[in-house]
């Protein structure tokens, strides 16, 4: 895996972290909201008023199309809905004895709301379906009192929903003296952000009780108390009620002098989470943010800044003291010198929530779509992250932050990659990474935790499992076992580095700060800018250190020309790090032994993967997405780790827990595939058997040392002794004649690899395709390789660019790749060509935009949704014209040819008898499932067949048939990127399909 060059020296811009808000003051109140009076059941049980919100969408009819619980449908579209109030229409309908209905909504001309394809489920009385959420209100409702004697008074009811999150708020109340409205109240209406409004009519009383819904059960009553409002305009915000109250829509300039300090900071423990809640500033003077800042545990200090009186702070440590500041914030920035506290000690952490489950499938069966998570899709702004080169990288000035999409990105657009016909994603890694340049997720540090820069409130990995689960895709999670970022792995080792901080350094290093902890994300307290920095520097060498050389000048100098000395930094060679966790050299030979025992780079820590507490902290770590569900491991840097340590421990591990937790079928199906990078055009690189692909799918064929780092010194040596030439062979991959046989997976290590041969040959399609065939006999089963032409490393050849052999050739290499062995896998956009001739990476050093790993979500802004693989019901906006590319429609419809012949997916091949530049047959047999079938398929060239079943066969490309009656097929060239597949027509499970899909620029 080539790594993004970072700049050693450099400060990250500062950032307050985002704070999730928790709704403490809030509950789910049963039947009655108050100890007044029961709530009232629904008007009619047998009656639903829909009402449906009409401001998002840009129809000019609305359509009601529902089925009673137990009951049929209405006959499309559906019943007319009428106009209600404002932004609103509806529609009454009588259900009968049923207690709900199925619902969705359409504009008469085809365009639906289907709850994205899951349907309403709404039940009886006023509901609301507002932005697909559902609630029960009336949200045109007027007050429904009248005025009483004496005159009508009014008021003018303004709730905060900064703190609750709610879409929809009702307001249910009685005028002093009055009946209270029905449950859930009436409806109010938007009146600015973090703002709804309601006024109502209290007849002759001055004064009203009040309590707020979400019209779903969850209610704000004051604690049990009601509020007690007054007529007139009255705010409600955080339980605050203030009367004869300002408008809080009203724009007003706001006061420069720093307000008074907030009141009443209460802290609660709940496990490891704490939740502060507080009074606001008693002069509310232009107050518009408050200022936290909490002390305890081995976490640090930690300062932000949040928009409301409720902070929850999460994920903290076990049975831990912790201590909460608060200060308030006015609209220029001042902070209030005074200040509340509170202290909370948390609990026990709480038990882990319901995982995933794999789905077990043969992985040949599904093409793979991979994304740089952080360059996809941007579902959630407020997770971005620039970092210190953000604007001298260029990144900046394009308003492109390194880190923008995001899994809630990924769960938005997996429609995407479905419409497109894949059935797998694999992702980045995920772990939490603490260097500067770190995007791409290679420079693990927390292994035990979520890099949260790509997680969101309702999308979180587990989110994106599920998700992706639910559309019947896969989730292949890249892991890292070879290295850590430079500042070592939390949990397992972390170096401490050391710069002097003088008068040409005081700027980059932190003034020392006990206790406070790096990782990546939180900002350092004193400085308020920092995420990265290690630890500090002291004039006098620190007590414990380890550094050789300590303080002692060296010959560099930084990009400012200043001095850099020995120790400002981690390195493998300083002494900084322990041999029983990391090794202590730099990579001399990329061939040699050295390659498993050395640092790539100076961002990547080399593991010493030969130790016990190495091997059982990562296996814990990955045991974590194991028991998430995910459904593989793609291995970064695979072949920098011996093979008897894949052998010995790791990949036995990822089996007994895949086993453990799901069962001996889903580990059998657990897809890893590791990167063995061999940047060569020959079978075995450059001789190396221990540094070449096809090697580590092999178990080993001796014994060695019971010491893991002498046995992979005696391997390497054994196996570099015995050479090229006595390497084990299979035929996995190959047919007997015309004739599938049971594979032979015994000697088989557990490790898939990526084809890195055909995608170093993938300059053009025969060159990938003749080199592919004369490796396939040195691999333990080459059905199972993953093949790409380029990634986020390198195109063809080892080029530094995105592929750009242009359309045809891309087809072509599409054509190839989705029917011959192995498992197809596209890199993100190259279905349109994205960034073709782009330098594919060149760290800090240019904008992100002007590379292969440029942001995609612009191609893919607008709705779309897949009805099947391949298959696109709907889509608007760019992602349309995006799916419209000639790309999308061959890759689409090669999807749906593959997807239709199991010969395709998983049978083994022979060129025995046939006459082509890259034709072949293929066939797959399974007695168990019935399924037998066979494949002649010729890609761009003709070709012809001898030799073979005599039989009907059918084009899935074209529909001809051909009845073959003395063994020989001759087909004529199809032209550069079209192919032929002829099908035998076997009868019942196995008939021939005849032609799938519809003909495209290329398969015609």
């Amino acid at each position: 895996m080539r790594r993004t060059p970072t700049r050693l020296l450099g400060r990250p811009l500062g950032a307050a972290l985002a704070a999730t808000v928790m709704l403490g003051l809030l509950t789910a109140v049963p039947e009655s909201p108050r100890t007044v009076e029961a709530a009232p059941a629904a008007a009619s049980e047998s009656t639903a008023t829909v009402f449906y919100y009409t401001k998002t969408k840009n129809w000019t009819a609305h359509r009601l199309h529902y089925a009673p619980d137990g009951g049929s449908w209405t006959t499309v579209p559906g019943v007319v809905m009428e106009a209600a109030c404002t932004d609103w229409v509806k529609q009454t309908v009588s259900l009968g004895s049923a207690a709900g209905m199925a619902a969705t909504f359409n504009n008469g001309s085809g365009v639906w709301d289907n709850n994205a394809g899951r349907n309403y489920a709404l039940g009886t009385g006023n509901i609301t379906v507002k932005d697909g959420v559902v609630a029960h209100s009336d949200p045109c409702a007027d007050t429904g009192t009248g005025p009483g004697p004496g005159g009508a008074h009014t008021a003018s009811v303004y709730y905060s929903t900064a703190t609750v999150g709610w879409t929809t708020v009702n307001l249910h109340y009685r005028p002093t003296g009055g009946a209270w409205t029905a449950v859930p109240g009436v409806g109010m209406e938007a009146a600015c952000t973090g703002w709804v409004k309601k006024s109502v009519d209290l007849g002759s009383a001055t004064t009203l009780q009040a309590a707020f819904n979400n019209g779903n059960g969850v209610w704000d009553n004051n604690n049990g108390s009601d509020y007690t409002l007054s007529e007139g305009l009255s705010t409600v915000k955080d339980r605050k009620v203030t009367s004869a109250a300002k408008d809080p829509c009203a724009a007003e300039t706001p006061d420069t002098e720093a307000p008074a300090a907030p009141a009443k900071v209460t802290a609660e423990a709940d496990g490891i989470a704490v939740v502060l809640t507080w009074d606001p500033s008693t002069d509310d003077r232009g107050v518009t943010k408050y200022q936290v800042t909490r002390t305890g545990g081995t976490r640090g200090t930690m300062v932000t800044d949040v928009g409301s009186t409720v902070f929850s702070d999460t994920g903290l440590e076990e049975r831990t003291a912790y201590t909460y500041t608060v200060r308030a914030l006015d609209a220029a920035g001042n902070v209030s010198a005074a200040s509340a506290a509170a202290t909370a000690t948390t609990g026990e952490r709480p038990a882990a929530p319901a995982s995933g489950k794999p789905l077990g499938t043969d992985p040949r069966k599904d093409p793979i779509y991979f994304v740089l998570t952080a360059r996809f899709e941007d579902g959630d702004t407020s997770n971005n992250r620039g970092g210190s080169q953000h604007t001298k990288s260029g990144n900046a000035a394009n308003n492109d932050p390194m880190f923008r999409g995001d899994f809630k990105g990924l769960v938005n657009k997996l429609d995407y990659i479905k419409g497109l016909g894949m059935s797998a994603v694999w992702i980045t890694p995920v772990v939490l990474n603490r260097s500067d340049y770190d995007y791409h997720g290679y420079h693990g540090y927390d292994f035990y935790e979520v890099d949260s820069r790509l997680e969101s409130a309702g999308a979180s990995y587990q989110d994106l499992i599920n998700a992706a689960h639910a559309k019947g895709m896969k989730i292949y999670q890249d892991v890292v076992y070879n290295h850590s970022s430079r500042w070592g792995a939390k949990g397992l080792f972390t170096p401490k580095a050391y710069g002097v901080r003088d008068t040409q350094w005081s700027w980059y290093y932190d003034e020392k700060n006990d206790g406070f902890e790096y990782d990546g994300l939180t900002v350092e307290p004193k400085s308020g800018k920092s995420y990265y920095n290690g630890d500090l520097w002291s004039t006098a060498e620190p007590s414990g250190n380890t550094c050789v050389n300590w303080g002692t000048p060296t010959q560099y100098t930084s990009p400012e020309g200043y001095r850099i000395y020995n120790c400002q930094w981690p390195s493998p060679t300083s002494g900084m790090f322990p041999k029983a966790y990391y090794h202590n050299c730099w990579i001399g030979n990329w061939e040699g032994e050295d390659s498993r025992s050395c640092w790539l780079h100076d961002d990547l820590a080399d593991f010493n993967t030969e130790s016990t507490p190495v091997q059982n902290y990562l296996i814990g770590a990955y045991n974590k997405y194991i028991d998430m569900g995910v459904d593989g491991f793609r291995v970064d840097t695979a072949v920098h780790i011996p093979r008897t340590t894949w052998n010995r421990r790791f990949l036995p591990a990822i089996q007994e827990r895949v086993t453990q937790r799901f069962g001996a079928g889903a580990a059998k199906n657990f897809f890893v595939f590791g990167e063995v990078a061999a940047f060569v055009n020959d079978k075995w690189n450059r001789g190396s058997v221990n540094h070449s692909a096809q090697f580590y799918t092999w178990k080993e064929r001796k014994e060695y040392s019971a010491d893991d780092g002498k046995a992979a010194l005696e391997m390497y040596d054994y196996e570099q002794q015995q050479g090229t030439g006595s390497q084990p062979t299979s035929t996995n991959a190959f047919l007997n004649g015309n004739t599938y046989h049971a594979p032979d997976h015994s000697k088989f290590s557990g490790m898939n690899v990526i084809d890195m041969r055909m995608h170093m040959n993938f300059g053009d399609a025969g060159n990938a395709y003749s080199n592919g065939k004369d490796s396939d006999d040195s691999y333990n089963d080459a059905t199972y390789n993953v093949v790409y032409v380029d990634s986020h490393d390198y195109g063809p050849n080892k080029s530094s660019e995105r592929y750009a052999g242009g359309t045809d050739a891309w087809a072509e290499n599409m054509s190839l790749m989705w029917t011959f062995r192995g498992i197809p896998t596209l890199y993100y956009g190259s279905e349109i060509e994205f960034r073709a001739g782009k330098k594919i990476d060149c760290g800090p050093g240019c904008p992100l935009e002007t590379t292969g790993r440029a942001y995609f979500g612009g191609h893919l802004a607008g709705d779309v949704k897949a009805s099947d693989f391949s298959k696109v019901s709907s889509a608007t906006g760019a992602v349309a014209d995006t799916l419209a590319k000639p790309l999308v429609k061959h890759v689409q419809r090669l999807n749906e040819i593959r997807r239709a012949v199991p010969a395709l997916q998983m049978g083994q091949y022979s060129t025995e008898g046939i006459s082509g530049s890259m034709a072949y047959k293929r066939r797959y047999t399974d007695a168990a499932s019935g399924t037998d079938s066979f494949a002649l398929v010729t890609v761009s060239g003709g070709a012809t067949y001898t030799g073979i079943p005599n039989g009907t066969y059918k084009d899935a490309v074209t529909g001809d048939t051909r009845v073959v009656t003395g063994g020989t097929l001759a087909v004529p060239a199809p032209g550069k990127g079209n192919l032929r597949v002829y099908v035998l027509d076997l009868g019942g499970r196995n008939a021939a399909p005849g032609k799938i899909g519809t003909a495209g620029a290329y398969l015609k």
